[in-house]
């Protein structure tokens, strides 16, 4: 149900109105899935994914049919992992072995698990995780030991992350170990899925000699998170930001909500924004070696997102207030230039990326390296689709190639070559367009006249000098007299 609060909102911001309609109107998925061959257990699991994301969900059930149920599976395991590792009503003592153990239930069709505390909101996943077993054992061997690996891999380092927060109250202590904590919640998930993509062939299989790039991937959405999340986490009584950040700026985790200290918070919160810019260029690497256009779309979308919500919480000080959001028209809007190709997205990295730059403040102790970390954005986009201006393109000006180099004489005889060789197809374009007007006209005059058109009479009064319509009826019916036909002998 719509609110009287979202209706003023869209009749205020009629562009992301548009957006919306846009995207509900004119969007087509790649692969169209048909629900109604889908078995009891597919539509069980596809319900989970509904229940659990609102943004992957509608990525990933449009995906390549190949890469439909593995990514589904893929996305429900960790996602129960997560759930199992976000509820703090489970003590550490069995939280543990729960999550160190979670890999050997991933094929038992009759594994379930209802520990969850009451609130947890998805806890109906692991009541119901036995239909996730039936569908694990159902895709390619392939699939179900790379879902394995990164399950058990990430238990591993959720199990030692819970069990380090237990004895520290204080959360986590260093930029390592919250990277390492993205890494096992995150990154992981970045080279599952890449070993997925490159598996099914839908991604260039260098990206798996780059694991840096997937790291990358990863890292930028979950720092993205826990820095939106920060007010939500905090009244949860969970601390992502690491001391050795928000220490430098107060002495208590608590005290960045203080009103008196919005300057230091924003500050603070400059820092974590910076840790998590630094692997956008990254991001847009990894993505230039996706090859299909559906597992395209379900890595862009996403990392536009982020990069929306970093330009929306940087100095944003409301977010230590509440949990903030970018709105749906503005998520309909990235969602439709992300999924064109990848330089419209680059083009939406661009664009907020100036967007950060223009809001960093100079009083920040952070300024340089953030306009640093923009620009590093912008270099890495100009190197793969560079800009051309008039100024570069000034009449006389020396020819230069692609390179920016000056071009030999043979490269530069090539390329007036090449010009006059352009002149001559735009000549002949307009000479085939005016043949083309011209021939269409003779026929349409051709067919006024077999119709009875007196064409006689026009030329006749064209040569009178009765070039404009008659001003009235006396006039008329004295040029009609004048063309009239001799009576000749008279009537019988």
């Amino acid at each position: 149900m719509v609110s009287a609060k979202e209706v003023a909102y869209y009749l205020t911001h009629v562009s992301e109105l548009r957006s919306i309609i846009q995207w509900k109107t004119w969007h087509n998925p790649v692969h169209e899935r048909d629900e109604e061959k889908a078995t009891e257990d597919e539509k069980q699991c596809f319900k989970y994914l509904h229940l659990t994301s609102r943004s992957f969900a509608a990525v990933i059930l449009e995906l390549h049919p190949e890469l439909l149920m593995p990514m589904t599976i893929f996305y429900l395991i960790l996602r129960g992992l997560d759930t199992i590792e976000d509820d703090m009503t489970i003590p550490i003592e069995r939280k543990e072995p729960l999550l160190r153990d979670f890999d050997q239930h991933l094929s038992d069709e009759k594994w379930t698990f209802d520990g969850n505390g009451p609130n947890e909101k998805d806890r109906a996943l692991l009541v119901g995780f036995d239909a996730v077993g039936r569908e694990f054992n159902k895709i390619k061997p392939a699939y179900k030991k790379i879902i394995s690996d990164i399950c058990k891999r990430m238990g591993d380092g959720m199990a030692d992350y819970a069990k380090n927060y237990d004895e520290q109250a204080n959360g986590v202590q260093t930029i390592k170990d919250y990277e390492l904590y993205c890494h096992y919640v995150a990154g992981l998930v970045g080279e599952g899925c890449t070993r997925l993509f490159v598996e099914a062939k839908l991604a260039n299989p260098i990206l798996l000699q780059k694991p840096e790039l997937m790291e990358s991937m990863g890292q930028f959405l979950q720092q993205t998170n826990i820095i939106r999340d920060i007010r939500e986490d905090f009244d949860d009584k969970r601390f992502f930001w690491p001391k050795e950040v928000w220490s430098k700026y107060v002495t208590k985790f608590s005290d960045l909500f203080l009103p008196e200290n919005r300057e230091k918070a924003l500050h603070c919160q400059s820092e974590m924004v910076l840790i998590a810019l630094r692997r956008a260029d990254e991001c847009l690497f990894y993505m230039a070696g996706v090859k299909e256009q559906s597992v395209f779309n379900f890595v862009a979308i996403p990392q536009a997102m982020a990069i929306a919500t970093q330009e929306l919480c940087f100095r944003n000080y409301t977010m230590f207030e509440r949990n903030i959001k970018i709105t749906k028209g503005q998520a309909c809007g990235l969602m439709m230039e992300s999924t064109q190709n990848l330089q419209t997205l680059c083009e939406v990295f661009r664009r907020y990326a100036r967007k950060i730059h223009k809001k960093n403040s100079p009083s920040d102790p952070h300024f340089l390296e953030i306009s640093i970390a923009c620009g590093k954005i912008e270099r890495w986009i100009e190197s793969v689709f560079p800009t051309q201006t008039a100024r570069t393109l000034q009449a006389g000006a020396i020819a230069k190639g692609a390179d920016g180099k000056a071009l030999t004489p043979e490269q530069e005889a090539k390329k007036k070559h090449d010009d006059a060789e352009a002149k001559k197809d735009v000549m002949m374009i307009m000479i085939a367009v005016f043949a083309t007007l011209a021939f269409i006209s003779l026929l349409m005059v051709g067919a006024a006249w077999l119709a009875g058109a007196r064409f006689d009479l026009a030329f006749s009064s064209l040569k009178s000098g009765n070039i404009v319509p008659p001003k009235d009826a006396q006039e008329a019916a004295s040029l009609a007299s004048s063309f009239a036909k001799p009576s000749g002998h008279g009537e019988l």
